[in-house]
């Protein structure tokens, strides 16, 4: 699955504030002894292991277990399906070798079905897939909408002016980490409908 949302916006946001803080850098670039650092006071940031959280998440872990399930359905239908037709196929094949049909038209009739059939089984493989990715994309869309609710709301009693994406970070005190308080607070939300 893939879970844009959340890391797209705070890359997103990133992005922005390192562009809106470059400076024009001549040709021949030149570095310090010691690296400039920006001091920010009294800016209250934490940042959210995506991969962790999705990882742990109980509400993930059933939707993709949900969707491997389904998968795995259809490839066995689909499996079942062409294992069948092949040897539709192959019996026919051996009935044309063997002068079988009594004329030419019940042959080519003959054939006319196994291409209709194989066309259908074509047309279900693509139907099948198009299904998976769509509860895929709407499974995204839920995990996405779920974690930024709860942490607009876990925000409201922790007052961070910045939750950033680990994912996107080269360092980070780990004292700013709140993936597990975050994680806590969404399965805590989450009740599995197996429980």
């Amino acid at each position: 699955m893939k879970f844009q949302s959340v890391s797209s916006i705070v890359i997103s946001a990133i992005a922005i504030m390192g562009f809106s803080q470059c400076k024009q850098q001549p040709a021949a670039v030149s570095y310090p002894e010691q690296p400039a650092t920006i001091a920010v006071s009294g800016i209250k940031i934490a940042f959210v292991n995506v991969d962790s959280l999705l990882a742990n998440y109980a509400l993930y872990q059933d939707l993709a277990e949900e969707i491997t399930r389904k998968e795995e359905n259809y490839r066995l239908l689909l499996s079942e399906e062409g294992k069948k037709l092949q040897k539709e196929i192959d019996d026919f094949q051996k009935k044309l070798e063997n002068g079988v049909y009594s004329s030419r038209e019940r042959a080519e009739s003959e054939q006319n079905r196994l291409a209709k059939k194989q066309q259908a089984l074509q047309e279900k493989t693509v139907k099948y897939s198009q299904e998976l990715d769509n509860e895929s994309a709407a499974n995204s869309q839920k995990i996405s909408e779920t974690i930024d609710t709860f942490i607009k709301e876990y925000n409201k009693t922790h007052g961070y002016d910045l939750i950033i994406s680990k994912g996107s970070l080269l360092f980070a005190q780990e004292t700013m980490n709140i993936t597990a308080d975050i994680l806590k607070g969404l399965n805590a939300e989450y009740i599995s409908p197996e429980k």
